[in-house]
């Protein structure tokens, strides 16, 4: 694969991703049993933990989506969230997991969460694959679930990706400073 070139290392394998993915899904299920759970994925970075995460819960569930924008095609946040694609039903009541790719800085699921939960929901938590603890701003932006706690590397791969590009890498890896660097 001819992006593969433009990664450093390889941060996480796709054998250890797939294995907390399916340890996720079994706190989820057991967690939310009896439950009226919505899941919400945050696209575009969560669609690839998203869609392996749903298939490791095995307790009825339905699924809608949000897409949230601050970064655009830039390394840093913008600190200004868009909502681009809201989601589709009324979340009054409900038990919503929002699953996301990354929690960085913080700002972006700190709206996020005041959005949601103005909506009325039963109860709102977070799923995150990554956490990148060191670069949080928002402190009292915790996960509830969370795959991986990282380092303050540039990550790609498993959905992450840099200007729309190695979403498709089964790993998630440290991108070569020199392919966003100016």
């Amino acid at each position: 694969m001819e992006e593969r070139k433009d990664i450093e290392t390889i941060m996480l394998t796709e054998r250890q991703i797939h294995n907390r993915v399916v340890q996720i899904g079994h706190e989820i299920s057991k967690k939310y049993k009896g439950k009226d759970l919505l899941l919400v994925g945050i696209l575009k970075g969560a669609f690839v933990f998203f869609s392996d995460l749903v298939r490791s819960i095995d307790i009825p569930m339905a699924v809608d989506f949000m897409a949230v924008s601050s970064y655009g095609n830039e390394t840093e946040s913008s600190g200004i969230v868009r909502i681009m694609k809201d989601l589709d039903d009324p979340i009054e009541g409900k038990d919503v997991l929002i699953i996301e790719d990354i929690l960085d800085t913080g700002h972006t699921l700190n709206y996020l969460l005041k959005v949601l939960n103005a909506r009325k929901p039963a109860s709102i938590k977070l799923c995150v694959l990554l956490d990148k603890f060191e670069r949080r701003e928002v402190m009292d932006i915790v996960p509830d679930f969370t795959g991986f706690k990282i380092e303050n590397e540039f990550v790609v791969g498993y959905g992450l990706d840099y200007g729309e590009k190695y979403r498709n890498l089964p790993y998630v890896g440290v991108l070569k400073p020199s392919i966003y660097e100016d």
